[in-house]
Protein backbone atom coordinates (compact mmCIF):
# COMPACT_ATOMS: atom_id res chain seq x y z
CA UNK A 1 0.00 0.00 0.00
CA UNK A 2 1.22 3.61 -0.84
CA UNK A 3 2.14 5.77 1.59
CA UNK A 4 -0.12 8.89 2.05
CA UNK A 5 1.94 12.10 1.08
CA UNK A 6 3.24 14.62 3.99
CA UNK A 7 4.99 18.13 4.14
CA UNK A 8 7.88 19.02 6.07
CA UNK A 9 5.85 19.40 9.41
CA UNK A 10 4.46 15.66 8.75
CA UNK A 11 1.02 17.05 8.11
CA UNK A 12 -0.91 14.77 5.83
CA UNK A 13 -0.93 16.28 2.26
CA UNK A 14 -3.71 15.80 -0.34
CA UNK A 15 -1.58 15.50 -3.18
CA UNK A 16 -4.08 13.86 -6.01
CA UNK A 17 -4.95 15.59 -8.77
CA UNK A 18 -9.23 17.14 -8.97
CA UNK A 19 -11.63 17.89 -11.08
CA UNK A 20 -12.84 21.20 -11.88
CA UNK A 21 -15.57 20.68 -9.03
CA UNK A 22 -12.94 19.67 -6.75
CA UNK A 23 -13.50 15.62 -7.19
CA UNK A 24 -10.11 13.37 -6.50
CA UNK A 25 -9.08 11.92 -9.98
CA UNK A 26 -6.56 8.81 -10.13
CA UNK A 27 -2.74 9.38 -9.93
CA UNK A 28 -1.08 10.31 -12.40
CA UNK A 29 -4.29 11.91 -14.16
CA UNK A 30 -4.06 15.40 -15.09
CA UNK A 31 -6.28 17.81 -12.84
CA UNK A 32 -7.09 21.61 -12.29
CA UNK A 33 -4.65 24.20 -10.56
CA UNK A 34 -4.57 23.32 -6.91
CA UNK A 35 -4.73 26.67 -4.51
CA UNK A 36 -1.35 26.24 -2.55
CA UNK A 37 -2.49 25.50 1.13
CA UNK A 38 0.41 28.31 2.47
CA UNK A 39 -0.99 31.23 -0.03
CA UNK A 40 -2.06 34.09 1.82
CA UNK A 41 -3.96 36.55 -0.02
CA UNK A 42 -5.55 40.11 1.14
CA UNK A 43 -9.04 40.19 1.46
CA UNK A 44 -9.44 41.92 -1.75
CA UNK A 45 -7.08 39.33 -3.91
CA UNK A 46 -8.89 36.71 -2.42
CA UNK A 47 -12.35 37.87 -3.24
CA UNK A 48 -11.21 38.29 -6.60
CA UNK A 49 -9.47 34.83 -7.39
CA UNK A 50 -12.72 33.35 -5.47
CA UNK A 51 -15.11 35.07 -8.30
CA UNK A 52 -12.68 34.30 -11.17
CA UNK A 53 -13.15 30.64 -10.02
CA UNK A 54 -16.46 30.44 -9.06
CA UNK A 55 -17.40 32.19 -12.68
CA UNK A 56 -15.41 29.58 -14.19
CA UNK A 57 -17.39 27.15 -12.58
CA UNK A 58 -14.90 25.74 -10.27
CA UNK A 59 -16.70 26.33 -6.51
CA UNK A 60 -14.87 23.76 -4.80
CA UNK A 61 -11.59 25.90 -5.37
CA UNK A 62 -13.30 29.27 -4.57
CA UNK A 63 -13.79 27.45 -1.65
CA UNK A 64 -10.33 26.78 -0.83
CA UNK A 65 -9.12 30.21 -1.43
CA UNK A 66 -12.03 31.71 0.90
CA UNK A 67 -11.04 28.91 3.74
CA UNK A 68 -7.86 30.18 3.29
CA UNK A 69 -8.77 34.07 4.37
CA UNK A 70 -11.20 32.36 6.80
CA UNK A 71 -8.53 30.81 8.91
CA UNK A 72 -6.11 34.02 8.05
CA UNK A 73 -8.96 36.58 8.96
CA UNK A 74 -9.31 39.15 12.34
CA UNK A 75 -11.57 37.31 14.69
CA UNK A 76 -14.12 40.11 13.89
CA UNK A 77 -14.60 38.47 10.36
CA UNK A 78 -13.64 35.19 10.47
CA UNK A 79 -17.77 33.98 10.74
CA UNK A 80 -17.97 36.10 7.26
CA UNK A 81 -15.22 34.10 5.62
CA UNK A 82 -16.23 31.15 7.33
CA UNK A 83 -19.56 31.64 5.82
CA UNK A 84 -18.25 32.93 2.14
CA UNK A 85 -16.68 29.49 2.10
CA UNK A 86 -19.72 27.59 3.17
CA UNK A 87 -21.83 28.90 0.19
CA UNK A 88 -18.95 27.79 -2.30
CA UNK A 89 -18.75 24.37 -0.89
CA UNK A 90 -22.77 24.48 -0.55
CA UNK A 91 -22.27 25.19 -4.18
CA UNK A 92 -19.96 22.82 -5.37
CA UNK A 93 -22.36 19.58 -3.61
CA UNK A 94 -24.93 20.61 -5.92
CA UNK A 95 -23.31 20.79 -9.27
CA UNK A 96 -21.97 17.19 -7.47
CA UNK A 97 -25.80 16.30 -7.56
CA UNK A 98 -25.75 16.19 -3.41
CA UNK A 99 -28.79 18.10 -3.03
CA UNK A 100 -29.03 17.45 1.22
CA UNK A 101 -25.26 18.36 1.21
CA UNK A 102 -26.02 21.27 -0.78
CA UNK A 103 -29.00 22.21 1.46
CA UNK A 104 -27.31 21.89 4.47
CA UNK A 105 -24.15 23.71 3.85
CA UNK A 106 -25.97 26.85 2.10
CA UNK A 107 -28.03 27.21 5.29
CA UNK A 108 -25.17 27.26 7.73
CA UNK A 109 -23.32 29.86 5.00
CA UNK A 110 -25.96 31.83 4.64
CA UNK A 111 -26.56 32.11 8.47
CA UNK A 112 -22.89 32.56 9.10
CA UNK A 113 -23.23 35.53 6.75
CA UNK A 114 -26.33 37.13 7.77
CA UNK A 115 -24.58 39.39 10.79
CA UNK A 116 -22.60 41.30 8.03
CA UNK A 117 -25.45 42.29 5.94
CA UNK A 118 -25.14 45.85 7.28
CA UNK A 119 -21.64 47.59 6.56
CA UNK A 120 -19.99 44.15 4.74
CA UNK A 121 -15.95 44.96 4.76
CA UNK A 122 -14.19 44.59 1.84
CA UNK A 123 -17.06 45.62 -0.82
CA UNK A 124 -18.56 42.30 -0.14
CA UNK A 125 -22.36 42.12 -1.00
CA UNK A 126 -23.43 40.06 1.72
CA UNK A 127 -27.50 41.17 1.27
CA UNK A 128 -27.07 39.90 -2.46
CA UNK A 129 -25.29 36.46 -1.21
CA UNK A 130 -28.20 35.77 0.95
CA UNK A 131 -30.38 36.41 -1.27
CA UNK A 132 -28.46 34.32 -3.52
CA UNK A 133 -28.40 31.69 -1.48
CA UNK A 134 -31.79 31.45 -0.44
CA UNK A 135 -33.12 31.80 -3.98
CA UNK A 136 -31.16 28.35 -4.62
CA UNK A 137 -32.61 26.91 -1.43
CA UNK A 138 -36.15 27.71 -2.74
CA UNK A 139 -35.62 26.18 -5.83
CA UNK A 140 -34.31 23.00 -4.78
CA UNK A 141 -37.18 22.84 -2.56
CA UNK A 142 -39.00 22.82 -5.22
CA UNK A 143 -37.07 21.45 -7.48
CA UNK A 144 -38.59 17.69 -7.34
CA UNK A 145 -36.22 15.09 -9.48
CA UNK A 146 -35.40 17.79 -11.90
CA UNK A 147 -31.72 19.73 -10.22
CA UNK A 148 -31.75 23.23 -10.74
CA UNK A 149 -29.17 25.24 -12.29
CA UNK A 150 -28.23 27.92 -10.22
CA UNK A 151 -26.75 31.12 -11.22
CA UNK A 152 -23.19 32.66 -10.81
CA UNK A 153 -22.71 34.24 -6.98
CA UNK A 154 -21.70 37.47 -6.73
CA UNK A 155 -19.06 38.43 -4.09
CA UNK A 156 -19.20 42.29 -4.65
CA UNK A 157 -21.53 45.11 -4.66
CA UNK A 158 -21.83 46.26 -7.51
CA UNK A 159 -19.85 49.22 -8.63
CA UNK A 160 -17.04 47.93 -6.34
Amino acid sequence: MQQRERDGRGRPLNARPRDGLGRPLPRGAEGVARVPEEVLLTPADAIAEAQRLLDEGMPFHAHEVLEGSWKAAPDSERELWQGLAQLAVGLTHLLRGNIVGAQSLLRRGQDRIRGFETGAPHGLDVTGLVAWSQGVLDGLAGAGSEMPVPSTPRLLRRGC
